[in-house]
């Protein structure tokens, strides 16, 4: 199971949660195993900044990296193959820290199977990491849309809030089997009520933290929080690795 937060900030309040010196980042490794590079979404970064990141954590650390917006929210998935093979190869700086490749899609994205399957297919043509996919359009999370998601072997983010009720849930691959046995689940929680600003509360971590032990082993849990605009997700993320030590 890997917990962690949207970017390596340090909050004062969570600062003592990170003792010892360092670079932000090699603080955060030491006591989390995941980070989420949301950064990307916005500009590039370039290959030898990906490595140096990668050489500031330990072995067991891994990066998940969001897409471009200018491919997912811009392009929208269309005649990408350009600026989607110069990101994986900026993102392959990270070497074998590298543990998901992150597709955000804009909520205005309806489902289309012919475009999920050329765009995920040449995705997967440029690369062999791990992807997961959080839609926002309420066609995604249809029967058919997530047998193709499956097909290719992506996962479905399950999301909170959740703007339909099926992506509460993860989708997409779930496995051979089709429990999430030797696949990704990836969860990204984005806070409630206030999307990005509210803290999540003892009694909602301690149900998460259930709900993740009722997998079955082999499942590789991705478990992302994204209420950073306030500082809430370092903590929850700390308060949801004690729950998952503790049931371990």
């Amino acid at each position: 199971m890997r917990i962690g937060t949207a970017a390596w900030s340090i909050p004062r309040d969570s600062s003592s949660s990170f003792p010892g010196d360092g670079k932000l980042l090699e603080r955060y490794a030491r006591v989390l195993p995941c980070v989420e590079i949301n950064t990307s979404f916005y500009r590039p970064h370039r290959r030898e900044t990906y490595a140096r990141w990668a050489s500031e954590t330990p072995p067991g650390f891994r990066f998940a990296v969001k897409l471009p917006r200018a491919i997912t929210h811009e392009a929208r998935l269309r005649r990408v193959r350009a600026p989607l093979q110069r990101f994986v190869d900026e993102a392959a700086g990270l070497g074998d820290r590298l543990g998901v490749l992150l597709v955000q899609l804009p909520g205005s994205l309806a489902f289309e199977a012919r475009l999920a399957r050329a765009f995920f297919g040449l995705l997967r043509s440029m690369t062999d990491v791990p992807l997961a996919c959080e839609p926002r359009h309420a066609g995604w999370f249809a029967a058919r849309a997530d047998r193709v998601l499956a097909d290719l072997h992506v996962a479905r983010v399950a999301a909170d809030p959740a703007r339909v009720p099926a992506a509460a849930l993860p989708g997409g691959w779930l496995g051979p089997d089709g429990d999430g046995r030797g696949a990704l689940v990836y969860w990204r929680w984005h806070g409630s009520p206030r999307t990005y600003w509210s803290r999540y509360d003892a009694a909602w971590l301690a149900e998460r933290a259930r709900d993740l032990q009722a997998w079955p082993a082999g499942t590789e849990h991705w478990c992302i929080f994204d209420n950073t605009a306030s500082g809430a997700a370092t903590a929850n993320a700390l308060e949801l690795q004690a729950l998952a030590d503790g049931a371990g």
